[in-house]
């Protein structure tokens, strides 16, 4: 059973979405994606920059295995003990 009220939400958000231009669509996702990866390196304690290696390993996951990424991986390994 839906919630009227969600129902009602979601028909709000897709007419706000259909008013805006294309180029104000995009702007839209590129700055909600880049408030998403701001959270994500709060929540982890992370920079930014390693928040968007991190999204980026995981995305490679359950592909074929990169050369590239497991030095990457190794890199940042070194870099977190002490003393690395």
């Amino acid at each position: 059973m839906r919630s009227k009220v969600a129902e009602e939400l979601r028909r709000e958000t897709m007419q706000e979405m259909l008013a805006l231009s294309p180029a104000e669509r995009m702007a839209l996702a590129l700055r909600l994606g880049s408030e998403a990866v701001d959270t994500f390196a709060q929540a982890r304690g992370v920079s930014r920059d390693e928040a968007l290696r991190i999204i980026q390993r995981q995305k490679q996951r359950g592909r074929r295995s990169s050369r590239c990424l497991e030095e990457l991986d190794g890199e940042i390994a070194e870099r977190r003990r002490p003393g690395g």
